[in-house]
């Protein structure tokens, strides 16, 4: 329970409009986001609009406790991308290839 001195010193809080997004992600990237925001118990849109601001102002968005969780959450989600991955990503193709996004298509 937050104390009344605690609570003053809070900054007060900010109402804001959301939308929702249907966001791709790699997979294991999103299992330990998911699974981080679990620790915190945060929703997953909380966590990332925290990690979004603090990148914005060119601040580190964890501390060194979450920086070893989200380490062990790696580990347990095998992810091995890091920085220099990024913007660096591509999907591999859909399975069944061109055959299925084609039925996807429709009749021609």
């Amino acid at each position: 329970m937050v104390k009344k001195s605690e609570a003053a010193a809070l900054p007060p809080r900010r109402v804001v409009e959301r939308a929702q997004t249907g966001v791709r992600m790699e997979k294991r990237l999103l299992k330990v986001l998911k699974a981080l925001a679990e620790l915190l118990d945060l929703s997953l849109g909380d966590l990332l609009e925290g990690i979004v601001l603090h990148a914005f102002e060119g601040k580190p968005p964890f501390g060194e406790e979450s920086r070893r969780r989200i380490a062990d959450l790696k580990r347990v989600y095998s992810l091995d991308l890091d920085a220099s991955d990024s913007h660096r990503l591509v999907e591999s193709p859909p399975a069944g290839g061109a055959k299925r996004a084609r039925r996807a298509a429709g009749p021609r």
